[in-house]
């Protein structure tokens, strides 16, 4: 039976070419990556930076929006806890955001900045977009899949972590 994926992988040896196919294999989710890190570096930025966000109460506000979307979210009790503070909660998924989208930008710690990262976008997605109709209106869920191959396969090109991990094989002789 003759299957569309290849499942030939080797190590490559020295004057050995890539074809097109394992480059571009090798490289796959650093487009993600870059995507996802400015992507949410840039929502971190835009809610320190906004003043009306940044208040409990107001047009804008983090607390206005929170009360708007309390008796539509699949989880009001999680709505409830972000209302009584919710200053500090627009800080924490603001720095929150700025951390993962650093760690994905980077490639530093990237599966726990993904992780990161999907767990913000769960929880947005069970709170703020939860009301979508359809449900793929709310741009979460597919945030919250996109992070998923980031959680699973982490940052192995252009990264710090492949700097790091070189960097301990060459001192243990690995």
């Amino acid at each position: 039976m003759t299957h569309g994926m290849r499942t030939d992988t080797h190590t490559q040896f020295p004057g050995e070419r890539r074809d097109w196919r394992e480059t571009a294999t090798r490289y796959a989710l650093l487009p993600l990556r870059i995507f996802l890190g400015v992507t949410f570096i840039y929502a971190g930025l835009d809610k320190l930076t906004d003043s009306a966000f940044m208040k409990a109460s107001g047009s804008g506000s983090i607390g206005d929006m929170m009360r708007t979307v309390r008796d539509s979210s699949a989880i009001p009790a999680l709505v409830d806890l972000s209302l009584k503070n919710p200053v500090g909660f627009g800080y924490a998924i603001a720095f929150g955001e700025l951390a993962v989208g650093i760690g994905t930008l980077i490639g530093l710690l990237a599966r726990l900045a993904a992780f990161g990262g999907a767990l913000i976008s769960l929880s947005l997605w069970l709170t703020v977009s939860w009301a979508s109709d359809p449900y793929y209106f709310g741009n979460d869920l597919p945030y919250l899949f996109c992070w998923t191959p980031l959680v699973l396969a982490g940052a192995s090109y252009w990264s710090l972590d492949a700097v790091i991990r070189r960097r301990r094989r060459q001192q243990t002789g690995y």
